[in-house]
């Protein structure tokens, strides 16, 4: 039987979920974008192949019981209709996590205690007994969100987040998520094919968005290095041969990178870190590190893709510079207005031919870097707004404008600034 499964992502990135979802399923899934995430249609065997699969999502939740309310007394009626004997045990742990949009309820944490108190009151009925909450690792993981009028509770497919592929361990400042990273790759097109050519990030931070390129180019699936939410869920048991097959399949389909990836940072301690990450990731041959200030490193090949997400602070000084207080620098003046307008130059007199991809929140980005964008595609990175800048690199400023083709917030003319 199929039932629609949720998978929530960044705000921007439902179209290309959506595109994720029929490719990891096939041309005859029946996927709807929607807000906020993708709605799929499918069974446990659709929904173990998209945690294994997609690098977009950020969960695959399972509906329990969706319907209206009006109070924390009806949100435990509606609780009460799951069939909890069919999902958990008194020997298995569970956690309930809440969201909410325009809810008339007061106490996001009553309403959750009130679906806690349907949950245990139906076990004990069944069994004599009732599990036991664990809010770090529950054996099952549920998911209530409430809009204005209605409810829906979601059993966690994936357990933890699906951007915790299972490799992280050492962190820089403020790591980029993977699937963010995924994101940014997906929106440029970049699949790792020998037509996409190389991959450089010059400010590569711990590493994220090269052992992403990494893992595509090759062919690697996200969710092999980690365990999942329904492995543990009694609704999956009878498909465990299903799933030792999902995951022999995809190790199958590893290969040698088709296209090289390149990664550097100035600092030292950030390049150790994204080497050993991608040591744990299974990718420390496909990519080759090194530090190097980004506005002295010259290109790893004739052409190919640069993709960034630029720090602010301290990480962004040339060697031997001193820094200025992030927000200063974020600002545009002093450290980091230098810094934009310096790369700038460096890219037209070295990397003529390249695409280069930046995110930044810094929506007057161009003016900094003094570059006129062909691409601007808006993206969260957490709760801050970003925009994913696309920049056709020419050697100098006096080139003839051509049209782009754009799939973002809108296309310019190709010049340099």
């Amino acid at each position: 039987m199929k039932i629609a499964l949720f998978l929530p992502c960044a705000a921007g990135v439902e179209a290309l979920l959506a595109a994720e979802c029929a490719e990891v399923l096939g041309a005859d899934a029946r996927v709807q974008p929607g807000r906020g995430g993708v709605t799929v249609y499918g069974d446990a065997l659709a929904a173990m192949k998209l945690n294994l699969h997609s690098r977009l999502a950020q969960r695959v939740l399972w509906p329990l019981v969706h319907g209206p309310y009006q109070s924390e007394h009806d949100l435990y009626a509606l609780a009460g209709q799951v069939r909890w004997g069919d999902w958990i045990t008194p020997r298995l742990s569970f956690r309930i996590d809440t969201t909410a949009q325009r809810s008339p309820l007061q106490s996001l944490n009553f309403a959750t205690l009130r679906v806690k108190d349907a949950l245990c009151d139906r076990v004990r009925e069944a069994t004599g007994e009732r599990p036991n909450v664990d809010t770090r690792f529950p054996d099952l993981s549920l998911a209530l969100h409430l809009n204005a009028t209605h409810a829906t509770l979601y059993a966690d497919t994936s357990g933890e987040a699906l951007f915790k592929r299972g490799w992280r361990e050492a962190k820089g400042e403020a790591p980029l998520k993977e699937t963010l990273a995924a994101a940014m790759l997906a929106a440029a097109g970049w699949r790792g094919a020998p037509e996409d050519g190389p991959l450089f990030d010059p400010c590569c931070g711990a590493g994220t968005i090269a052992i992403e390129a990494a893992q595509i180019a090759c062919g690697i699936a996200p969710g092999l290095q980690r365990r999942f939410g329904f492995e543990k869920l009694l609704p999956f048991r009878t498909h465990q041969a299903a799933w030792q097959q999902m995951k022999a399949d995809a190790r199958a389909q590893q290969h040698a990178p088709a296209v090289p990836i390149f990664a550097g940072d100035v600092s030292f301690r950030m390049t150790d870190f994204a080497t050993r990450n991608a040591e744990r990731a299974g990718v420390a041959k496909a990519i080759e590190f090194k530090t190097a200030d980004a506005l002295q490193r010259t290109p790893p090949a004739e052409a190919g893709t640069l993709m960034l997400n630029p720090p602010y602070g301290e990480r962004i000084d040339p060697k031997g510079r001193g820094s200025r207080d992030s927000r200063e620098a974020f600002e545009g003046g002093g450290t980091a207005g230098d810094f934009f307008r310096e790369l700038a130059a460096h890219w037209k007199r070295h990397y003529a031919g390249w695409t280069a991809w930046v995110l930044s929140p810094d929506m007057k980005l161009p003016q900094a870097l003094r570059l006129k964008e062909s691409q601007r595609v808006p993206m969260w990175n957490g709760p801050i707004e970003c925009r994913l800048f696309r920049f056709d690199l020419v050697a100098g400023s006096a080139r003839a404008p051509r049209t782009v083709d754009a799939g973002g917030e809108g296309a310019a003319d190709r010049t340099a600034g």
